[in-house]
């Protein structure tokens, strides 16, 4: 494979920085987390699967599954703009005895070998590209003829109340919080017309796109960890001093309540499952 020709700059930034870090403090408690959703991935995996893309694969924890599903006659690579991420993926892969492959690229520009995978997977890697036709088309160019894609993704923040309850309770403390973008970022997908028309322009065909809500689980512990590191609110608390992170948790944390129930908290990630095919030359 070829080096990647250019990269989304700020998103590059973001997650070989902040992003990327809180990623990997949370790693545990968000795999976990995020596990009902992973599972859908492997568990649709046909018989006939032998080489899967699995995109903004993070710290590896799907690519991993799918490697194990795949066995000795499949193999998964993981691609991600992270660095770091991907180094930890890496050691992960090692400590396992994985064959599960990593590459730190910008998948929308990546030069990818031609025909190279049968199913292109992703659990909420898809909605970060600047250019998602040019990304969708870049990565069709990688897919055989007739291979397939699986994608999840966040459907409305509306739907998702548990993902923005975090900046919503600290906004009054923070108000130099930064505003989340609509077009690229967690809910940039939200609009199924949109992820239509993207994929569609990325010439792939046969597009079905399926709601799907999952019931995600983490310990309360974690979710107090998860507060200080992740999204908009974790991204400032990274920089603040233990006092003002613990202010701020303090104030954060009575608005989970309805989330939390015996030392465990549950919520509903309201998704969207994107499926297409790769159609024959």
């Amino acid at each position: 494979m070829e080096p990647s020709r250019q990269v989304n700059e700020e998103q590059a930034a973001l997650w070989n920085g902040p992003s990327g870090r809180a990623w990997i403090e949370a790693q545990q408690a968000l795999d976990r987390m995020f596990e009902p959703l992973e599972r859908l991935l492997v568990e649709a995996l046909g018989d006939g699967t032998r080489r899967v893309l699995d995109v903004g694969c993070g710290t590896g924890s799907t690519t991993l599954a799918i490697a194990r599903r795949l066995g000795a006659q499949g193999q998964c690579t993981g691609v991600d703009i992270s660095q770091p991420m991907i180094g930890v993926a890496r050691e992960r892969a090692a400590r396992e005895g994985s064959p599960a492959r990593f590459l730190c690229a910008d998948a929308q520009s990546h030069t990818f070998e031609p025909g190279a995978f049968d199913r292109l997977v992703s659990r909420f890697g898809v909605m970060f590209f600047d250019d998602p036709a040019g990304a969708f088309a870049n990565l069709r160019r990688a897919m055989r003829a007739g291979g397939t894609l699986d994608c999840i993704v966040w459907r409305t923040a509306a739907e998702n109340s548990f993902m923005t309850t975090a900046e919503r309770a600290a906004a009054p403390l923070l108000p130099d919080l930064p505003a989340r973008k609509p077009a690229v970022g967690q809910f940039a997908f939200a609009d199924p017309r949109h992820v239509e028309a993207v994929v569609g322009q990325g010439g792939w065909g046969a597009i079905a796109i399926e709601p799907v809500d999952v019931e995600c689980t983490l310990t309360e512990a974690a979710l107090m960890h998860c507060l200080t590191w992740i999204g908009p609110v974790g991204r400032v608390l990274q920089d603040a001093d233990a006092p003002r992170r613990r202010q701020v948790v303090d104030a954060m944390r009575p608005a989970f309540d309805p989330y939390v129930h015996d030392g465990e908290v549950r919520f509903t990630a309201a998704c969207w499952r994107i499926l297409a095919r790769s159609p024959a030359p």
